[in-house]
């Protein structure tokens, strides 16, 4: 599987598994049911997706009017740490008011979301190549004037 369905099978099962995961941690973490932390699953990974794309668009703008032309290590720890700061400042008071708890607890929710993604990401990669096979940009090289596998 190769191209625009790819991703949007990677992007749909990477979405869909994650609610699912996380509105299950939340609950066994807050005590509550599922169908409470269901919506706030549903709610946290929209709002992700949203400052993602935001966040990432004025990061690339601030990026562009740098005189250096690359993503240097420290760059890209830069925009990975101000994302992971920016969506806190979006999903605690979020949490706080859908769980009804204070703001310390939410952040203390949110780090179990903060510490789960990565490793999450991490397994949902290495199992979705090993059902689908690696893209063919991996597999055969990448056409940059193209933009696609080559």
């Amino acid at each position: 599987m190769q191209g625009v369905l790819r991703r949007v099978v990677y992007i749909s099962t990477f979405e869909v598994t994650g609610i699912i995961i996380s509105a299950l941690i939340l609950a066994y973490l807050s005590g509550t049911a599922p169908s409470h932390t269901g919506p706030l699953a549903v709610m946290t990974s929209a709002l992700a997706v949203t400052v993602n794309l935001a966040y990432t668009s004025l990061f690339e703008r601030w990026e562009a009017s740098r005189p250096v032309r690359s993503r240097s290590l420290g760059r890209r720890v830069l925009h990975a740490l101000g994302f992971q700061i920016t969506l806190l400042v979006f999903l605690i008071p979020l949490m706080a008011w859908w769980m009804d708890m204070s703001l310390v607890e939410a952040l203390i929710l949110d780090t179990a979301l903060i510490v789960f993604f990565p490793v999450y990401m991490f397994v949902f990669n290495w199992v979705f190549d090993t059902i689908f096979g690696l893209p063919d940009a991996v597999t055969k090289g990448f056409d940059q004037e193209a933009g696609e596998a080559a």
